[in-house]
């Protein structure tokens, strides 16, 4: 007897502030990555399907997206383009007389 199935995951990838297409209401976005897996014997082995959303805070409607576009969000969520964090100083500072 061979037990087989699938097993969804679900993970948070960012959080974000955009213009819900809802409700039209600028509000706080979560960027989801939902994977579902292959089970054998109640094992993931590997990935079945690879799915990307962002979901209102506010109203809850879910938007569906590609890689590419929660690639690219997830990059602007986590600052500047070059990698560095927003508010972080690019040398650092020292004081005059120090």
């Amino acid at each position: 007897m061979i037990i087989f199935g699938t097993k969804g995951y679900l993970y948070q990838l960012a959080i974000l502030t955009l213009v819900c297409g809802g409700c039209g209401n600028p509000a706080a976005h979560t960027l989801r990555k939902r994977v579902t897996k292959f089970t054998l014997f109640f094992v993931p082995l590997f990935p079945i399907s690879t799915r990307y959303a962002t979901q209102c805070t506010f109203c809850g409607a879910e938007q569906k997206v590609t890689k590419e576009q929660a690639e690219q969000l997830q990059a602007q969520s986590t600052g500047t383009p070059d990698g560095r964090p927003y508010g972080q100083p690019q040398q650092p500072h020292q004081h005059p007389g120090a």
